[in-house]
């Protein structure tokens, strides 16, 4: 492996999500370890799924993996991380001030800034940690999906900025609160970053158009704070032995034909390809096999494997009773909601209902999938640059009208904070929960870890709401839409694979604590659902069975989306997803 040689002390994989960045990670720090060197692995992905991969429990603590000598891996779980942030600020003045401004405190600090902030502050400390750089030769980052990646990589010069240029005001002083005496660790953590002798960045991708669009653009973000050069891994090639039936051949061609269009900029850099496998990317045996071109974990059956036959267009019929409401699509990156939110909106615009469909994904791809127009159907995104723009603008013209030249320079200063744009982001999301009331509004979300930052600041600004007004008072939130199971839809999004039924699993768990029921799932790419014949998609086939088992066990409602010979782009293909009969 090229991205392999030689390599720095850190390692980050990053990519779009679903490309099979944890698995290439997991698989490069056994690797290491093999060759005799002390590698700490690391997840900065609010979803993180590393100790699933080793089969072992992991979290917010350094842990030994026991069958890799050499090897031990860290999670970092955003809320023990802002659980423990929050703690170092409350602690010195708990019992000095009364309870009541502690709770203010407390709240001040619940939101989804809180959480990043924490998180980017453990992450900081890895890069200039004396006594873990002389513990590990090489730390490992197996990121966030793309959109987390660059916020979490900008932090530490963005913050660092901040800091220096003394702003912050009381709106954002809660989460910056325990950021001042820490501007040297920032900048040691640009340092490192920007250093290629200390730091190599791996850019994983599948043999997709959007995925190496994906990277592509990060590859110019990361450049532009410094960070140069990079790796590229192209994950999950269809290998020659799978045959060459219609739906093998399909794949092929799309595949070729992406690698063909790569862009230029990413197509200097050095390059490895790593092909599919039959088994899933879990335990030690298979990360081993993962870079072997002539291994394979799987079995091959010779007969045919059968799945329930479960069409999208059930959903949709359902869904179009009610003639309005908030559906949305959740789930790990990279397991097709833009598909399925498309598909959804569209079939609902084509029986004559307004439909707005909008992403809160910053690496969605909304207007490549149409590809095209149709009567009745918005579209748009919500565009944090764009949102902050407008709640900056707002601010200015609400709360700095009565102001003073200086009162308006300090608001000013105060909405520069890296915290404003979860404040935006989510005020744009609240007007789509809004217009949900007269029409269908249909939500591609973001990434699993992106979409619990978004509710957690929609339970934030519910329990603001709730302090404020106080008993006896009428009020509406959009926590409390989106806990109306007669108003809002929640369809889960999912492979028929290990890790993202896993995450849907938690997913689901996550969103039931929050009150919120999901009506129900969808699997995507289902290659048994695509009634394959050659031998190596039989075995790809037959290890869907027991996962799309495990979702029947957790949703009363169930779609299941075939593998298509033709992706699923433009009008007529999102509207043949949703046919009668299409499962």
């Amino acid at each position: 492996m090229k991205f392999l040689k030689d390599p720095p002390r850190f390692l980050f994989f990053t990519g779009k999500g679903g490309v099979g960045k944890t698995s290439v990670a997991c698989a490069s720090a056994i690797e290491l370890a093999t060759r005799g060197r002390r590698v700490l692995l690391v997840s900065t992905d609010p979803a993180s799924n590393i100790g699933q991969v080793f089969g072992v429990t992991i979290g917010n603590t350094v842990t030994l993996i026991e069958a890799i000598a050499g090897l031990s891996a860290l999670e970092i779980d955003p809320e023990q991380a802002a659980d423990a942030y929050r703690e170092r600020i409350i602690a010195p003045v708990r019992g000095l001030l009364p309870e009541r401004e502690l709770a203010s405190i407390a709240e001040g600090l619940s939101g989804s800034c809180t959480t990043e902030v924490a998180s980017f502050d453990e992450f900081t400390n890895l890069l200039t940690d004396d006594s873990l750089l002389q513990t590990y030769d090489h730390i490992v980052f197996d990121t966030a999906p793309t959109g987390h990646t660059i916020r979490l990589l900008q932090l530490p010069g963005s913050w660092t900025e901040f800091l220096n240029a003394g702003k912050g005001d009381p709106s954002c002083l809660g989460p910056l609160s325990g950021l001042e005496k820490h501007k040297t660790v920032y900048a040691a953590a640009v340092a490192a970053l920007a250093d290629p002798r200390r730091t190599r960045l791996v850019l994983v991708a599948r043999a997709q158009a959007s995925a190496l669009s994906e990277i592509d653009r990060t590859h110019a973000e990361l450049a532009q704070i410094g960070i140069l050069g990079g790796y590229v891994v192209i994950n999950g090639l269809l290998p020659v032995g799978a045959g060459t039936e219609p739906i093998a051949a399909a794949v092929r061609t799309r595949e070729s034909a992406a690698l063909d269009g790569i862009p230029p900029t990413i197509a200097i850099l050095p390059r490895d390809l790593l092909a599919l496998k039959t088994g899933n990317m879990t335990g030690i045996r298979a990360l081993r096999d993962l870079f072997q071109a002539d291994s394979d974990n799987g079995v091959s059956p010779q007969t045919l494997v059968e799945v329930p036959n479960a069409p999208l267009g059930q959903f949709v019929d359902e869904l179009e009773q009610a003639g309005h409401g908030l559906i949305l699509c959740m789930g790990k990156g990279g397991v097709g909601k833009t598909t399925i939110a498309a598909a959804i909106a569209v079939s609902l615009a084509r029986r004559g209902h307004a439909v707005h469909l909008t992403t809160t994904d910053p690496a969605a791809h909304l207007v490549d999938t149409l590809h095209g127009t149709l009567p009745g159907l918005r579209v748009s995104r919500i565009d944090p640059d764009e949102a902050i723009r407008e709640y900056r603008n707002h601010v200015m013209a609400t709360k700095g009208k009565n102001l003073d030249d200086d009162g308006r320079a300090a608001l000013a200063e105060d909405l520069l904070s890296p915290c404003t744009d979860e404040v935006a982001v989510f005020r744009q999301f609240s007007k789509a929960v809004h217009e949900s009331r007269h029409e269908f509004v249909v939500v591609d979300t973001a990434p699993t870890g992106h979409t619990l930052l978004l509710l957690d600041a929609t339970g934030s600004y519910h329990r603001e709401i709730a302090r404020q007004m106080g008993e006896g008072m009428a009020f509406v939130t959009p926590l409390m839409r989106l806990q109306d199971s007669a108003l809002t839809k929640v369809l889960l999004v999912t492979l028929a694979e290990t890790t993202p039924v896993l995450e849907a699993e938690e997913l689901q768990q996550d969103l039931q604590r929050a009150g919120i029921q999901p009506w129900g799932w969808v699997v995507n790419n289902s290659i048994a659902a695509a009634r394959p014949e050659s031998p190596f998609l039989l075995a790809r086939a037959a290890n869907e069975v027991t996962q799309i088992d495990r979702v029947f066990d957790h949703a009363d409602r169930v779609a299941i989306v075939p593998l298509l010979a033709d992706e699923p782009i433009g009008v007529d293909r999102l509207t043949a997803l949703t046919a009668p009969g299409r499962g």
